[in-house]
């Protein structure tokens, strides 16, 4: 039987379709238990909005391994992705900051960091941007009432830059990460 690959998800300061990410993420550790081992690293601004959506103990209870930035190092997730000690990267949600910082090469956040250098080392990063195309949105706060949102041009730039770049690819919505499961699972047959 082959090894328990490890996967890296990340969760930034965004609320938008953090609630859905969190359901499909159990979903994932449930089927694709056998396969891979994900551990969870949550930025600063993660960390806060997790607990005003109330999903901060969901993941440390549903989840193994968590862990919250202190720096852009440490906990030192760029250096195991750099080693090849996970299968790939996920970012979800992925804040226009992040996405901004990855796509002009900025690594001083822990997610911008593991990014970029595993760019570096061909590791597959997978990037769910909440501001993926410019226009109107509607997100969901955690009182349940709905904000309208404007994604700027410049939002949809960075977004469009970012998925020009080598081992990288953008998503738009929760529903499309099992198929990165998928497509993992079925690489380690």
């Amino acid at each position: 039987m082959n090894k328990k690959r490890k996967i890296a998800w990340g969760i930034t300061g965004s609320g938008e379709k953090l609630v859905e990410t969190v359901e499909i993420m159990q979903q994932m550790r449930d089927e694709y238990h056998k396969q891979f081992d994900i551990r969870v690293f949550i930025s600063k601004a993660g960390d806060q909005v997790l607990k005003y959506y109330n999903l901060s103990n969901t993941l440390e209870t549903k989840f193994d391994k968590t862990w919250t930035e202190i720096n852009s190092n440490a906990p030192f997730l760029a250096g195991q992705i750099q080693l090849g000690r996970y299968a790939f990267l996920l970012v979800a949600p992925a804040t226009s900051n992040t996405v901004a910082k990855i796509s002009l090469r900025i690594a001083d956040t822990l997610l911008t960091n593991a990014a970029i250098m595993g760019q570096k080392t061909n590791t597959p990063i997978y990037v769910m941007p909440t501001d993926f195309r410019e226009g109107i949105v509607t997100t969901q706060l955690p009182n349940g009432k709905d904000l309208e949102l404007t994604i700027t041009r410049e939002d949809a730039e960075h977004v469009e830059k970012l998925s020009k770049m080598d081992s990288t690819t953008v998503f738009e919505n929760p529903e499309e990460i099992p198929a990165i499961f998928q497509k993992h699972a079925e690489m380690l047959k």
